[in-house]
């Protein structure tokens, strides 16, 4: 095993980007040679790493014959492009678009759900990181699919800003601002106003009236755990809040499982933080910046024998994307390179 790799993080500049190299710092990863891509409009641009400059390169001009690992930071139509192309020349890409997801062959992580998924990531070197909604979700669902099945979930996400990238931060902030000060607003990114005001849009809407965004919880859940007989009925929320995504998670089990017995399985699973005391629960705020995923409100449904009710809520930019991706890197490095 190398004792340092080198490493690309294309659209270093974006938000996913930036904090992808904020955790590769912090986790003191293996890093060898660093090179930071975006497109050729922010190409130029100065970011820090580890107390030196970097300087943003131009992706089309790239010659990714010099790396090892690659974390595509990017939208759909620039992975399809450029990460086959990487690893054609032998990198291990960890995309965080959602292009690669659905393919057979193609590998989607969770290292603390399905790590036992890795293996076929050498057939392309593809692998992808599932979408900042299906992450925190699988986390949780994974030890109480395993104890006790799960036939049924009914899930609602509020989602923050910062799923949009810092366009959607900008819009947020823009027009809180021009509101607070009496002036108008006109929508960019969003349909609508997005500063005091919530839409149930997020993502195109599809032919059966779901979003793309409620789809992909769907197909990925369902691909993660192994399962396509699990019911999934999703509703994606884009809300005022600059960072942190936040769930009202429903599931039916298919064997009765306690509030208590719940919380003994979430509190020994890895990734997740159990919220007890007076407020059980956190909040987008709460979680911000940190790497857990945050559990609460726990209660039996009400209106169904086998039904339990769960809050869920983490840092979208980091476990629901970067932190995710760096930890798909270390478990590669430590069992395939």
């Amino acid at each position: 095993m190398n004792a340092f790799y080198d490493v690309a993080v294309v659209g270093a500049t974006g938000a996913v980007g930036a904090m992808v190299l904020s955790i590769l710092e912090e986790r003191q990863f293996p890093t060898g040679q660093l090179y930071l891509l975006a497109s050729k409009r922010s190409a130029g641009e100065i970011l820090d790493f580890k107390g030196n400059s970097y300087l943003v390169e131009d992706l089309a001009d790239f010659d990714f014959k010099k790396t090892q690992i690659c974390f595509f930071c990017t939208t759909n139509d620039i992975s399809a492009s450029y990460a086959p192309k990487a690893a054609a020349h032998g990198n291990i890409v960890i995309d965080k678009s959602s292009y690669f997801r659905y393919e057979k062959n193609v590998a989607l992580i969770v290292p603390e759900v399905n790590l036992d998924a890795l293996k076929p990531f050498n057939k392309k070197n593809i692998i992808a990181n599932p979408n900042c909604n299906t992450i925190p979700l699988v986390v949780v669902l994974k030890p109480i699919y395993d104890a006790v099945g799960i036939s049924r979930i009914n899930v609602a996400t509020y989602q923050s800003v910062s799923g949009s990238g810092k366009e959607g931060i900008s819009e947020l902030a823009d027009q809180t601002a021009s509101l607070l000060n009496g002036k108008p607003i006109k929508p960019k990114l969003y349909s609508e106003q997005i500063a005091f005001n919530i839409l149930p849009h997020i993502d195109e809407v599809q032919e059966n009236g779901y979003t793309k965004e409620e789809l992909k919880i769907i197909w990925e859940t369902q691909k993660i755990l192994s399962d396509d007989t699990i019911k999934i009925n999703p509703t994606a929320v884009r809300v005022p809040v600059f960072y942190g995504h936040s769930a009202a998670l429903h599931i039916e089990t298919k064997k009765k499982l306690t509030v208590e017995e719940t919380m003994r399985l979430l509190k020994k699973t890895e990734g997740v933080t159990l919220c007890t005391g007076k407020h059980d629960y956190a909040s987008p705020v709460a979680a911000a910046g940190k790497d857990a995923v945050y559990v609460g409100r726990i209660r039996e449904d009400v209106s169904h024998g086998l039904g339990l009710n769960l809050w869920v809520v983490t840092d979208n930019l980091r476990k629901g994307a970067a932190l995710n991706a760096v930890q798909i890197a270390e478990q590669v490095i430590k069992h395939y390179l």
